[in-house]
């Protein structure tokens, strides 16, 4: 019986493997510095009080969350290319970073709900969106997405690891996860499939359906200007929607193959989401918005003071 598991990382880049330890601790440390430097902006600007920054501060402590649960033993296995973990520890690895990627799933589909309601009901929005209900679906988001994948978690418990224990990617995925047990996966691999359903088509289906109105409403304005400024409140959300799932849908949702092109594209992908997207999200979010601009400059400000 298998009780630890040995992730490969980066096998053929061992030549190079203190060059991309270095590289990947600067974009861990750039990413948490970034997206705390974010919530602690909004939690304290009064003029960054509103639902779309609460909904931008939990979304970037969900990305803390992801890359602080795979890239530190990321870093570990290449500094000494190549790591062991635990099989339990690996569970709970894939566990956390599959929540914290389905509850920034569901978080960007509330944003766009919320970009919804503005655009399209700007009357309405402020008695829609008002505190409670802001608390309820960032609350509803962060619990959905940590139960759903609780169920899976468990299943993969029940399940018989014999034989190989090495794992080709840099921390514990399902899909390779999977190839190592020695148990019927069937019951896994159904609840793989509703968990994409559900919390990957539903709700990107969900967020185009947001954009279509948006888009409408934002064609009916007269001004070029005025359509100009309407949409730039959503641009953003818009990229980082098309980066997220995008890499999502080329990871799971394209079938997988034994093939050694297809597991360097399925790293790739996932160093997309989990390395990557964390970093991107603040800069795409507080580049292309006056407001944040300008609380940075006052929070530096304050700091140059003291």
């Amino acid at each position: 019986m298998v009780t630890e598991m040995f992730l490969v990382g980066f096998g053929n880049l061992q030549h190079i493997s203190n060059c991309i330890f270095v590289l990947f601790l600067i974009i861990y440390l750039a990413t948490v510095t970034g997206n705390m430097l974010i919530i602690t902006l909004i939690s304290t600007s009064t003029n960054l009080q509103s639902p779309m920054y609460f909904f931008l501060s939990n979304l970037s402590a969900c990305e803390v969350f992801m890359t602080t649960t795979i890239t530190p033993n990321m870093l570990y296995i290449l500094w000494l290319n190549g790591g062991f973990i635990s099989l339990y520890g690996c569970i709970i690895q894939f566990y956390l970073a599959s929540s914290s990627g389905s509850a920034e799933c569901l978080l960007l589909t509330v944003m766009a709900y919320d970009r919804h309601l503005a655009i399209c009901n700007p009357l309405r929005y402020s008695s829609i969106m008002n505190y409670n209900t802001c608390n309820h679906l960032a609350a509803w988001a962060w619990v959905v997405g940590f139960t759903v994948l609780a169920m899976l978690m468990i299943t993969i418990f029940h399940l018989q690891f014999c034989g190989s224990n090495t794992i080709d990617h840099f921390y514990c995925d399902l899909a390779p996860l999977l190839q190592l047990s020695s148990s019927d996966t069937y019951l896994v691999d159904m609840e793989e499939i509703f968990i994409i359903i559900f919390l990957g088509i539903v709700t990107f289906v969900l967020i185009i359906v947001s954009y279509i109105s948006i888009f409408h409403t934002i064609l009916k304005i007269s001004s070029r200007s005025g359509r100009q400024k309407t949409f730039s409140t959503c641009s953003s959300h818009l990229a980082s929607v098309c980066i997220y799932f995008g890499s999502i849908c080329i990871t799971y949702m394209i079938p997988s193959q034994p093939k050694k092109p297809k597991k360097k594209i399925n790293k790739f992908t996932s160093l997309l989401y989990t390395v990557a997207i964390p970093l991107l999200n603040p800069i795409i979010y507080s580049l292309r918005n006056r407001e944040m601009i300008d609380s940075f400059k006052h929070y530096f400000k304050l700091i140059n003071k003291s």
